[in-house]
């Protein structure tokens, strides 16, 4: 099997379902932020005020391709879907899995989130958050081959059905 990629808004669940899935499956995880932040050398939010958001998608981008062929559990970042080449990239993947939660949960996660990596988010209210949300959906659905809903459930339970649809797929 190829690599399964997880794709979803920041807060979705992608780094902890991708940690249990690997755990599971065998296979390593990849977390491309982490990835990205030792290809930058500095924490994302201090490249997004230093470089700004474009040379951030350029490094993601570069990243990704660079990790796409590896037979592994790839987190990706909430954005990886604003730039159309890596949406046509996982367009034609058939195991890329959006994580899908509403956006009341994802807010909470967020805020919630003691790491505080969310350069994006840290300075939005609930309303810019939504916003930058439904501008991605699209995005999300037109990306992935399996939809998982998230909302109000177990990371344990996500990765379960994660491996049962993979198994049918």
């Amino acid at each position: 099997m190829s690599s399964i990629l997880l794709i979803g808004f920041m807060g979705a669940g992608k780094s902890t379902v991708g940690s249990l899935l690997a755990e599971k499956m065998k296979r390593p995880l990849i977390d491309l932020d982490d990835l990205i932040t030792k290809e930058i050398g500095m924490p994302i939010p201090d490249f997004f005020s230093s470089r700004g958001e474009a040379d951030f998608r350029h490094v993601e981008t570069t990243v990704l391709k660079d990790h796409f062929t590896a037979n592994a559990i790839i987190a990706t970042g909430g954005g990886i879907v604003i730039n159309e080449l890596n949406r046509n990239l996982l367009k034609d993947h058939p195991h890329v899995i959006y994580l899908k939660a509403d956006s009341k949960t994802l807010i909470a996660r967020i805020k919630n989130d003691a790491k505080n990596i969310r350069p994006l988010a840290s300075q939005k209210d609930a309303a810019e958050i939504t916003a930058l949300l439904n501008s991605r959906l699209p995005h999300y659905e037109e990306s992935a081959a399996i939809i998982i809903e998230t909302t109000q459930r177990d990371p344990e339970e996500i990765a379960t059905e994660i491996i049962e649809r993979l198994g049918k797929a």
